[in-house]
């Protein structure tokens, strides 16, 4: 039965994870400009903000939600005002040549900025009861299920971003310094938008 759960888990995880917004961006970005690696780094940041907002949806921890939800206007604008900088910081950003080792330094400094980023939409929690609630996940859970449950969420979501940035991976020594400077300019672009929806959606 257990196992049921890990299948689910994951098929949650990929599923949140799949759609293409300011993190798929970045991680397509970081992958084109620095490697597969840096990519995925940026997936394993998200996946363990998707593994907390999990958590607290699984184990049906309200007294967490409740002061996220609580909170949520002032934890969004922090998250809009962190993508409006990252845009600006992307759009100016001067390409490398792809074809020069990229050195994996501050591989702990992009996890740690990917999943702050990640939680700054605790609204999340709200995603992820809706999807338990759909596949009948929503009754109370032993606590070793709710952990099986969210181990597979945790891996559903790496498999998606280790999906992406393999795929991205393919187009990166097809693009010379010109195209680099273009793939920052559109990617720094769309995470500004994505900052101003944020904040937008306060008003």
């Amino acid at each position: 039965m257990e196992f049921i759960f890990f299948l689910k888990g994951i098929a949650i995880g990929f599923a949140m994870a799949v759609p293409v917004g300011p993190i798929g961006i970045l991680c397509i970005r970081k992958t084109l400009t620095e490697g597969r690696l840096q990519g995925f780094v940026i997936g394993l940041g998200a996946a363990t903000a998707d593994l907390f907002y999990g958590s607290v949806a699984a184990f049906g921890l309200t007294f967490i939600s409740d002061i996220l939800i609580s909170q949520k206007i002032w934890i969004r604008l922090v998250g809009g005002a962190l993508l409006l900088f990252l845009g600006i910081k992307i759009f100016r950003a001067l390409p490398t040549d792809p074809k020069i080792q990229i050195k994996n330094g501050g591989i702990l400094k992009l996890y740690l900025t990917t999943v702050v980023l990640t939680l700054t939409n605790p609204l999340t929690i709200f995603a992820f009861i809706a999807v338990f609630a759909a596949l009948g996940l929503d009754n109370e859970l032993s606590f070793f299920s709710a952990s099986i449950l969210i181990a597979g969420l945790f891996i559903g979501s790496c498999l998606w971003f280790l999906i992406l940035s393999s795929a991205t991976i393919l187009f990166r020594n097809k693009l010379d310094l010109v195209g680099l400077r273009w793939v920052n300019r559109i990617a720094g672009i769309l995470v500004l938008i994505s900052g101003i929806i944020a904040i937008g959606s306060l008003i």
